[in-house]
């Protein structure tokens, strides 16, 4: 299956960038951001905040499923998360096991478990027996820490503790997102694995996605910032697929879906935190769009609701670059 996910980026993809992104379309899931999981059971409404698909069987507004990602080093404690998660309606549980901050790293969360591939294995197993067997459960992994050494160890140690399928960003923490993704190594983990592999890393155009599934042999690929700054990414890769030229998604589109956003950033986002929503993924728009830079001057030191919203419905920014 050539699937198309949605990467969990902490801070960027909350529920109303997923709902953005994949009503564009193209994707087939998303993965939510990190549920940190560390002194005791969380209790549903962290599950119902961080997720609140939850609300809707599971899915984005467009119908895409989104899996609960958890994150922590207690095996035991993960599991009852993992069942509560479930039992909210979860589709299917992620574990992070790629996180590079270094605050998630200080509390044995994230990256920091890729030295330790035997305590990666137990959480796994913990997770895997305590939901429902027909749940999926999947991970997400760098290549290493330091370094690459153990990349296979840590991949072999997911597929023994039951996981359903694994996701590999081709970076090691200490590179961050500096570098290449390395694709070829990616593709030494699926060759050694029963498993599906998903290919995740440095995926921002149609290009790409050819390139990074030839040199990694995996048949799906996770797109993460790539997808931010170019939202029709997705639906530009199934045309390729389909054999069609792909098209680009016009800036009067993304325009509209602009102001989608941020008008259900201020529904969900405190009035002192919306405007820097908007600024975020303009920023990163900038890459693909001159429209995106225009805007972005215009109201780049506006934090007025009122007055953000009516900068981004006049039309006319469209035709400014």
């Amino acid at each position: 299956m050539n699937e198309l996910i949605l990467a969990p980026m902490e801070g960027l993809v909350d529920a109303v960038m997923r709902d953005t992104l994949t009503r564009i379309g193209g994707l087939d899931r998303a993965v939510t951001e990190f549920v940190r999981v560390s002194e005791t059971e969380l209790p549903p409404k962290v599950f119902y905040r961080l997720c609140p698909e939850l609300n809707s069987g599971g899915c984005t507004p467009s119908g895409v499923p989104v899996r609960v990602q958890l994150l922590g080093s207690d095996p035991a404690l993960l599991a009852l998360c993992a069942r509560r998660a479930a039992s909210l309606g979860a589709p299917a549980i992620d574990l992070n096991f790629g996180c590079p901050a270094k605050t998630v790293n200080r509390s044995r969360g994230g990256a920091v478990l890729l030295q330790e591939p035997a305590l990666i294995e137990r959480i796994v197993a913990a997770v895997r027996s305590a939901v429902p067997a027909e749940l999926p459960v999947s991970a997400k992994m760098r290549l290493g820490y330091d370094d690459s050494r153990l990349a296979l160890d840590n991949a072999v140690a997911i597929e023994a503790g039951g996981a359903d399928e694994l996701c590999v960003h081709g970076r090691t923490k200490a590179q961050g997102y500096g570098g290449s993704a390395d694709w070829p190594a990616i593709g030494r983990i699926r060759a050694a694995l029963s498993i599906p592999v998903v290919a995740n890393g440095d995926v921002c155009s149609v290009e790409d996605y050819f390139r990074c599934r030839e040199l990694s042999g995996c048949d799906s690929v996770m797109l993460g910032r790539g997808l931010v700054a170019r939202p029709g990414l997705a639906l530009q890769i199934r045309q390729a697929l389909a054999g069609q030229a792909p098209v680009a998604l016009e800036w009067l589109q993304l325009q509209v879906e602009l102001s989608r956003f941020f008008a259900e950033v201020c529904e969900r986002v405190s009035p002192r935190h919306a405007p820097g929503r908007l600024k975020q993924w303009l920023a990163m728009l900038k890459r693909s769009y001159p429209e995106a830079e225009v805007l972005f001057q215009q109201l780049r030191t506006e934090n007025r609701l009122e007055s953000l919203s009516e900068l981004l419905a006049q039309p006319m920014l469209a035709r400014s670059a």
